[in-house]
Order: structure tokens, then C-alpha cells, then sequence
């Protein structure tokens, strides 16, 4: 009897609600049995047995009494079941794809996201001094258990390991168990998938199904600055998260407070957790990591020979972007593997001229920034603020002289990096340092100290 019914009434919840909907919410359900007019089901988390209870209980009670059982109250427990396993009240054959189907469907369709990278995992990061504090927090979360910080906030430049990151927890997660609801994707597909929704007016399934995952990672959340109307539904989502316990990692370019149109709130909430920088990579991690690639291009290419001194050349030269770092190394070792010859430094040299040509270290703005404020001890919201306090000034007029002689940027440009100045408030500050460089021998050393840092 038991089967029969809460087969028919899942048919026609199923019309009812919509189709994701059922996925998410009923069909992880299970009738166990009815008692004095009280319908039984068992659900696998609080959560969805809470969310059930206020959202879909109507329409169940309905379709149960539809279909000839007389009830007038659910009694939603949780039953957490074991993989595999088959539930007491399913003793038909009928049963058993069913209970799959309300096992599996959690797990696959319903999540929107993005594919994982097989090649980044934990084995395969190289840990550093640069990136050191980002692994830990990484292998903390990915471990499962509660820990004192959420959100998990990774930033840091283009090609310095947040991506690699992000994936190895979810992979970690995933193999610790696979009954989690991991989901990660960027937050250009969040918005996509918030759009989406508001186009077909499935806002509702949005909110469901964002709010029912147990870790949520959103990889370049700068992308949803400027963006209102997905800032307000990503609040909304961090904050539902937040309260159910469920962890977050997000990752970006830069730190929440330096993300030009991102909404105070937002910065606000993304701070309150455990804010992580990958710091430029220094000569031996990126050694480290050229050695860890050299094995694996030998698995792919044969054992090709490479002279000991293209190591050391290519962890000097190519400074700024791992990415390219390896892709250096996996163009030697395909010319060499097809022309069958040793990897040598003049063949480096000649094979990499542009790679070389265009990794020369250039300097950017932000990085100035945060080396004068790391340098002088000043916050760099206070840096690039309002304030005109002579402890904030001076440093800001040295980092916008800095600015001025390192990198290839126009007086507006650098104006607006600092808080939408104008170019002659920059100039003043240029002209400034210039006139107290002379006179000043403390202030000569330090400009000479953080021209060696920013070069290096």
C-alpha cells in the first residue's frame, strides 16, 4: 500500500511543482508508513525536511489524500541513509530504481557546475613561502570538518594557484564523501544561471537550489562588481549559506575591499572570514614547480634531456604568471621530443625569444600600492582613500610617484587607481616627492628599497 501510493503521488507532484522542484526537494523523500491520520516521511538533511515542511507540505497533503489515504498531518524526520543500502519500507522490486533515482538526482543534474580539472589537486600543487597560508586554509576546508573561518577568501593575480585551489578542495571533499553537495563555478556562471532564471521566471528554483548545497565555491567573484541585481541575489545566497553553517570559498583577483563597485555589504561579509593572499611566486617555488613539471612532461614526451642551467634560466626569467611558466616548459619539451635533440639554453633562448620578450617584469599599479603600505604600515583602504593625515599622504604621494616611473600608465589612469583623483593631484604628488627626494635621505632610501622589492 505504502509503495503504491507515494508512487502515484510523486507522478503527480511532479506536475505540480515543476521539475526541479521534485529533483531538489521530493524526490529525495521516502513514505515510511501512515499512522492516526499522520503521513510519515523520512528525509535525508533538516534542511530539506524543514524547507519540505514549509514549502510543499500543502501540496503533498493534497496529492496524498488524492490518491486515497486519509491524512490530515506530515511528520517529516530525518533518516540518514547509508549508500547502497535499500529502505525498509521499499520490499517491491518496482521500488528499487526509485530510491536510486531519489539518491542520485541530488547529486548530478541539479547541480549547474562548472567541471573540475583533474590535474588540480593537492598532490600536484607545489607549496611555497608565497602560497604557503593558502594551501593550509585550503586543506582545512577540503577536510570536511567545521572550522573557524567561512568564508574562505583566495586572492592574488593572474596564474598564482587560486583556480588549482578551488579545485583540489572540491575534489578532496568530493572523495571524503561523496554524498556532499559540492558546488563550484565562476561568478560569470552564477549570474548566467540568476539571468537565466529571471528570463523564465524560475527565480524560486534558483534560490532552492543555491541555498540546498553544502559547499559553495565561486571562483573571480570580482566579475558580479557593477552587476546590482546579482549582487543582491549572491547576498542573499551568502547569507543563507552562512546561517544553515554551510561552508563558502570564493576566490578573486584582489582583496574585497580593493573591488571598484562592489557593494559595501558584500565587501562587509566576504572580510568577516579568513582573508587569503597568494603573493607573487619567489625563485624557488617557481624551481620547485618547473622540477614537478619536468616529470610529467617526460611521462608525456619520453625521457627527453634537459641541460641542468635551463631550470635556473627559465625561474629567473619568467617571473610573473606560473601558467606561462609552464607552458615554456611543455613547448621545449615537444620541439625537443620531435627534433629528438637535448633541451639546452640556447635552444631556450631561441625557441622562447617572445615568451622571454614579454614576461620582463612589469610593475602594475596595485602592486605598488601594496608594497608602499605594506612598507610605511598603512592600510591600503587608507592609501587610496580620502584621508590626509601626513602618516597617509606621504606614503600615497611616494606610491604615486612610484606609479608614475614603473609603469606605462597616464596621470588619469593612475588617478582613478587611486579613488578617482584628479591627474593634476597626482602630478602635485609626483613633483612633491621629486623636490623631498634631495633633501630628504630617508625618503631616497626608501624609494630606492621599494624600486628593488617591485623589481625583483
Amino acid at each position: 500500500m505504502t509503495n503504491g501510493v507515494w508512487g502515484d503521488v510523486r507522478k503527480k507532484l511532479r506536475d505540480v511543482v515543476g521539475e526541479s522542484n521534485f529533483i531538489t526537494w521530493i524526490a529525495p523523500l521516502e513514505l515510511t508508513g501512515f499512522r492516526g491520520g499522520v503521513a510519515q516521511l523520512a528525509a535525508p538533511t533538516n534542511f530539506i525536511a524543514n524547507w519540505v515542511n514549509r514549502n510543499f507540505a500543502d501540496q503533498i497533503l493534497r496529492a496524498l489524500n488524492a490518491a486515497g489515504a486519509e491524512v490530515h498531518r506530515l511528520d517529516l524526520a530525518v533518516q540518514v541513509r547509508v549508500p547502497g543500502a535499500r529502505p525498509e519500507a521499499e520490499d517491491s522490486p518496482a521500488a528499487a530504481p526509485r530510491a536510486h533515482a531519489a539518491v542520485a538526482a541530488p547529486q548530478g543534474e541539479e547541480l549547474p557546475g562548472a567541471p573540475l580539472d583533474a590535474r588540480y589537486t593537492f598532490d600536484n600543487f607545489v607549496v611555497g613561502k608565497p602560497n604557503a597560508l593558502a594551501h593550509a586554509a585550503a586543506r582545512r576546508v577540503a577536510e570536511g570538518a567545521a572550522v573557524t573561518f567561512n568564508p574562505l577568501f583566495l586572492y592574488g593575480g593572474v596564474g598564482l594557484g587560486k583556480t588549482h585551489l578551488m579545485h583540489a578542495i572540491a575534489w578532496e571533499l568530493q572523495a571524503r564523501n561523496p554524498e556532499a553537495r559540492v558546488l563550484y563555478l565562476s561568478a560569470e556562471q552564477f549570474m548566467y544561471r540568476f539571468v537565466q532564471a529571471l528570463r523564465e521566471k524560475q527565480i524560486m528554483d534558483f534560490k532552492s537550489l543555491f541555498r540546498s548545497v553544502d559547499i559553495l565555491m565561486v571562483d573571480d567573484v570580482q566579475f558580479i562588481a557593477g552587476k546590482d541585481s546579482t549582487q543582491e541575489e549572491f547576498f542573499h545566497t551568502f547569507n543563507a549559506l552562512i546561517d544553515q553553517n554551510k561552508q563558502i570559498v570564493i576566490s578573486a583577483d584582489r582583496a574585497p575591499g580593493e573591488i571598484k563597485d562592489l557593494e559595501e555589504r558584500i565587501k562587509s561579509r566576504l572580510q568577516s572570514g579568513l582573508v587569503v593572499d597568494l603573493h607573487p611566486t619567489d625563485y624557488e617555488l617557481r624551481l620547485g614547480i618547473l622540477q614537478q613539471k619536468v616529470d610529467q612532461n617526460r611521462a608525456n614526451y619520453g625521457n627527453v634531456s634537459i641541460a641542468p642551467d635551463v631550470l635556473e634560466f627559465l625561474a629567473h626569467r619568467i617571473t610573473t604568471n606560473v601558467r606561462v611558466l609552464e607552458g615554456a616548459l611543455t613547448r621545449l619539451f615537444a620541439l625537443a621530443s620531435l627534433l629528438g635533440r637535448e633541451i639546452t639554453l640556447d635552444m631556450t633562448q631561441d625557441t622562447l625569444a617572445d615568451i622571454l620578450r614579454s614576461s620582463e617584469r612589469k610593475v602594475t599599479v596595485e602592486e605598488i600600492q601594496r608594497k608602499v603600505a605594506e612598507h610605511y604600515n598603512v592600510r591600503l583602504s587608507d592609501l587610496i582613500g580620502p584621508k590626509r593625515l601626513r602618516t597617509i599622504a606621504r606614503p600615497r604621494q611616494v606610491a604615486m610617484y612610484l606609479a608614475k616611473h614603473m609603469t606605462t600608465r597616464s596621470l588619469p589612469e593612475i588617478g582613478r587607481r587611486f579613488g578617482g583623483r584628479d591627474h593634476t593631484t597626482i602630478l602635485h604628488g609626483v613633483r612633491k616627492v621629486e623636490e623631498l627626494r634631495a633633501q630628504d635621505s630617508q625618503l631616497s632610501e626608501d624609494l630606492d628599497l621599494l624600486r628593488r622589492l617591485l623589481e625583483s
